[in-house]
């Protein structure tokens, strides 16, 4: 493909900017080679971006032995679990879109041919991407890679542990020691948190896309092969640019297709489903939210994680693999093997040698933990453009559940019910005015529904919301409702007391209370005012619906 390095590199009138690479330290010999921006999103305040700097020494060495040259720069991150249950989460998503915009600031104005991305955690994950499809610029990733489980008293825990701890310690089963021996051993090593959480579950789709090579997803933190894994990386950036292979050849409806097979097969986050619709956004293919049921229904669950599972994703890693997972849909036709990949091979030639090494890990087809994939799409009168829940996450007597509302309208007066023990079993907690616009950001539920499992709440109590949930999260946690309550959406019209029916199988969500009810709600609801400034007054103003992704358009806001 033609360079996009020449728009810097070429000519006499290019002088002034050769001269400002000279001082870069790029020679006259240099000419030619491609420019490979490496974005890493190293920081020293999330555990899974703290090694990030080794892992770009390795690609800076993979990319210069490739023949191109590495030119490094840094973009912004968010630690879902430390901005968690405060005004933090208001930040989280909207990284996202930060994050995206500035990989594409630093790609235009600087002339990159070429990408490596170096992500780790919930947000940072899809917007590079996010930002690769709307440059549609060759780009292969090298994430942080997940973290080892930590051992309490014998048992493997992480970060979600700590939450569901909490509620435990104030329903009075663990002690205040007890619950300081366990956050002092959850998070053992650096890397993205060790269960099938948001940043694990996004990265297992980034390999199954192609960006990824091998092993990106699943390979610890700590383990020395991520290095060698990062110099093939930058290598195959450099080969990715000489032989045109954009980000949007890997963005096709076959290839999204597999990306929801294998989010079935793991029983990924729910907020994968908002990733991928906005990452679909951004490479102008269309995904409708329905596909997600479509693939469902034909897809069944084979691995089972935390939080809904014991294993972690060092297991998956010693397992085989997301290839091996790969290679087991493959058996039933569940997967496209033409789709391309960052080695300039099909996925189905990197799947191919791919080995399943443990079958409770990776469980044969003729025996899932499900004949239906991890998510479901929730539509009915409360949920007219959908709503998202991890169904491998929800006990059976839970898939079916009718009960009063329980309406909270911020996460401070959740907790408190909780924590006094005013949640009644049975009922359904509805948290509105929490969605991209009215939370805004829509920040995760992590804490309550934490709180509510620790309480051993979760085989009685629903919690539907416009908001998200953690990766982390488990239980009969309904999220994405749209429309949002902020924008007039159904949510908005619940009362304490109304019946609410949830069929999970059936795909169903209503508020059992008359149109004529409603419509007379409808008249009398106001919106309520919202007042915001900086980046969030920017981010409102321009949001669309979760049943899009979440991703920024037009619109006049809200204020």
């Amino acid at each position: 493909m033609e360079s996009t390095s020449n728009s810097i590199f070429a000519g006499p009138t290019r002088a002034p900017h050769r001269s400002l690479l000279r001082a870069l330290g790029v020679g006259r010999e240099d000419a030619g080679r491609p420019l490979i921006g490496i974005a890493n999103s190293f920081n020293e305040l999330i555990p899974g971006h703290m090694h990030l700097n080794t892992l770009a020494q390795q690609a800076k060495y993979g990319v210069y032995q490739a023949g191109g040259i590495p030119l490094e720069f840094n973009v912004i991150g968010v630690c879902d679990g430390i901005a968690m249950n405060h005004e933090g989460m208001h930040y989280s998503l909207v990284s996202r879109e930060v994050i995206a915009d500035s990989v594409e600031i630093m790609v235009k104005a600087h002339g990159l041919d070429g990408l490596v991305l170096i992500p780790n955690c919930d947000k940072v994950v899809p917007g590079m991407i996010m930002a690769a499809a709307r440059l549609d610029i060759p780009a292969v990733v090298v994430s942080g890679g997940p973290m080892l489980a930590g051992d309490f008293q014998g048992k493997r825990v992480d970060l979600g542990s700590v939450f569901e701890a909490v509620g435990r310690y104030y329903k009075g089963t663990m002690s205040a020691d007890e619950l300081t021996e366990l956050e002092e051993c959850a998070c053992p090593t650096c890397g993205s948190c060790a269960g099938l959480f948001t940043a694990n579950s996004m990265s297992c789709i980034t390999e199954v896309l192609g960006f990824g090579l091998p092993g990106d997803a699943t390979i610890p933190a700590p383990y020395s092969s991520r290095l060698a894994l990062a110099r093939r990386t930058g290598a195959a950036a450099v080969a990715a640019v000489r032989e045109g292979r954009t980000a949007r050849s890997f963005l096709t409806p076959a290839s999204l297709r597999n990306a929801v097979a294998i989010d079935a097969a793991l029983g990924c986050s729910t907020n994968t489903v908002l990733h991928l619709l906005a990452i679909a956004v951004e490479a102008e293919t269309e995904l409708g939210i329905d596909i997600f049921n479509e693939v469902a229904e034909s897809v069944p669950h084979l691995v089972k994680l935390a939080p809904t599972g014991s294993y972690h994703m060092e297991d998956l890693h010693r397992a085989g693999g997301v290839m091996a997972v790969l290679k087991r849909l493959a058996e039933a036709d569940l997967v496209d093997g033409s789709v391309p990949t960052a080695l300039g091979i099909t996925l189905g030639e990197q799947f191919a040698t791919a080995e399943v090494r443990d079958s409770d890990v990776i469980r044969p087809l003729d025996r899932p933990h499900r004949l239906t994939g991890g998510l479901a799409v929730l539509f009915g009168n409360l949920a007219p453009r959908g709503a998202v829940v991890k169904e491998s996450a929800v006990l059976p007597q839970m898939l079916t559940h009718q009960g009063p509302a329980r309406v909270f309208e911020d996460e401070g007066s959740l907790m408190s019910a909780i924590e006094a023990g005013k949640i009644e079993p049975g009922c359904v907690v509805v948290m509105r005015y929490v969605g991209p616009k009215g939370g805004p950001g829509m920040p995760e539920m992590l804490t309550p529904t934490s709180a509510l499992a620790g309480a051993g709440l979760d085989d009685s109590v629903a919690l539907v919301t416009d908001g998200r949930f953690s990766g982390a999260s488990r239980g009969a946690s309904i999220g994405h409702v749209a429309p949002e309550g902020l924008e007039g959406g159904p949510i908005a019209l619940v009362q304490d007391g109304d019946l609410i029916s949830i069929d999970i199988p059936g795909r169903k969500i209503s508020l059992e209370v008359s149109e004529e009810e409603l419509g007379r709600r409808r008249t009398a609801w106001q919106r309520p005012a919202r007042k915001y400034s900086g980046v969030l007054r920017r981010y409102v103003a321009f949001v669309s619906g979760a049943e899009v992704g979440a991703v920024l358009g037009g619109g006049n806001g809200v204020s």
